[in-house]
């Protein structure tokens, strides 16, 4: 990440899914809490009042005129039923608009005028005690005069609340039980949501590097607009990646073709002149030529081993062959400096899974450091071994060796200690490198105990083959 750049955010989206649900599941119990609370106040003050009033009328139907005045009959079953209800006090009063006719004193008016048929109920505190009451007017007829009695009875709530309390406190466990299986319940939840994306992310990985078709993989209609983007950007990436394909074998082209006519024309140019001061110049000049043509070549070849790490196919390579072939185009450059090839095990097929033309670069580049650093007249040795599941292939020669503080010679652009003397780009070994690296290989470098270096390429083989 550059510096100054925003890290991005990470959250679970599992992790959210689960919080939701449990969030919702705590919604939903305070819901179920609320609302069983309420509808069990409802029901208990409805039955009340039911009783209430069968009670009231009961009490009012029991009124009747006598010679005397008025006579009250209270109905046992009446207060029966009250007394049914819990262990409740039960207040009443019969009076007109001027005096009590019976009952308890101050008893809390109505509100309104209560009529003869349905009774008017209403709350009130009486006596440090909270009353549900109802009451109920009968016309009586009381020495040749019609009065109006009003009938009110008054009863406590403690046992309504009591079992509405009860009905609430069994919904909160209720509730409490729903919301301890909501969480696997969530789990499960989002652990379902989440599974297509997985799937979706393991067929992708699941992907070799150079694999740019597009995703068929089937997906919920949510996730389609990011496989579309995912798509978009594989044929993106792949078009990029033909474009820098073009690139590099164009580049080579025009980079190789000028500087081997310029060398060319140095040394017919060398050739024909005889002052020394001029031939002194044009050594010189073809010797530079060559040392950039050497670098472009490297540079190219490193690009190319770059691109096509990711995009080759593996198909079998003979490794034998292959080397075989290399060792013979870099022959003349041997010849003219009387260094002696000797190869072992170049006969007999070494198939290794690859591609060809990295496997030849890297050839290339390690014959061509063998030369390169040995003195004239003096041997390379090389030799292919098959076992093990591993194709190796040593060579060995007679050159400087490796310098103090030359431990890792890969690194791009590194060159060894004891080398200055020598044209090089310090790429040749990176080649190596990274061609091993991307068919599952090895390389190594090491000095050798009289004399040179000993390097080592290793390649898996396509099939178990044991040979020497």
């Amino acid at each position: 990440m550059r510096r100054g750049e925003a890290r991005p955010a990470r959250f679970s989206l599992r992790r959210r899914l689960v919080w939701q649900f449990v969030a919702l599941s705590a919604l939903l119990v305070l819901a179920l809490f609320f609302a069983v609370r309420f509808a069990a106040e409802r029901a208990s003050r409805a039955s009340q009042d039911a009783v209430l009033e069968a009670a009231v009328i009961s009490i009012g139907d029991g009124l009747r005129p006598v010679d005397e005045g008025l006579e009250l009959d209270l109905p046992y079953a009446t207060f029966s039923m009250l007394g049914a209800m819990g262990d409740e006090r039960v207040f009443y009063s019969l009076s007109t608009d001027e005096r009590l006719i019976t009952g308890y004193e101050n008893l809390p008016p109505p509100p309104g005028v209560p009529g003869d048929l349905s009774p008017l109920f209403w709350d009130a505190d009486y006596r440090g005690n909270r009353l549900r009451l109802a009451a109920i007017s009968r016309r009586v007829l009381v020495d040749t005069r019609v009065e109006e009695i009003t009938v009110t009875l008054g009863q406590t709530r403690y046992g309504q609340a009591a079992i509405a309390r009860d009905t609430a406190r069994s919904s909160v466990w209720i509730g409490l039980g729903f919301f301890v299986l909501a969480l696997p319940l969530a789990l499960w939840a989002a652990r379902s949501v989440i599974r297509p994306v997985d799937r979706l992310a393991g067929a992708v990985a699941r992907r070799g590097p150079h694999d740019l078709r597009p995703v068929r993989h089937p997906a919920p209609q949510e996730l389609l607009p990011l496989v579309a983007a995912l798509n978009g950007f594989i044929t993106r990436l792949r078009g990029a990646l033909a474009l820098a394909e073009t690139f590099i074998f164009e580049a080579a082209h025009r980079i190789r073709t000028p500087l081997s006519l310029v060398r060319t024309e140095a040394e017919i140019a060398l050739a024909e002149t005889s002052d020394e001061a001029t031939r002194q110049r044009l050594r010189r000049m073809v010797r530079a030529i060559g040392e950039s043509s050497r670098s472009a070549n490297q540079i190219l070849d490193h690009a190319m081993v770059l691109y096509r790490s990711d995009q080759f196919s593996a198909a079998p390579v003979d490794f034998a062959a292959l080397s075989a072939s290399v060792l013979q185009s870099v022959q003349p450059i041997a010849e003219m400096r009387e260094i002696d090839m000797r190869a072992e095990g170049l006969d007999t097929a070494c198939l290794v899974p690859g591609d060809d033309r990295m496997i030849e670069v890297a050839l290339r580049n390690i014959l061509d450091n063998a030369l390169k650093y040995s003195q004239s007249e003096g041997q390379v040795r090389i030799s292919l071994t098959c076992r093990e599941g591993m194709a190796t292939l040593a060579v060995l020669d007679e050159g400087r060796g490796l310098g103090p503080g030359d431990e890792d010679l890969t690194v791009r652009f590194r060159r060894g200690s004891n080398v200055g003397d020598i044209v090089g780009s310090g790429l040749g070994l990176t080649i190596v490198n990274e061609v091993a690296a991307a068919h599952g290989g090895r390389f190594t470098l090491q000095s050798r105990a009289e004399r040179g270096t000993c390097a080592i390429l290793s390649l898996p083989l396509s099939d178990p083959v044991s040979s020497s």
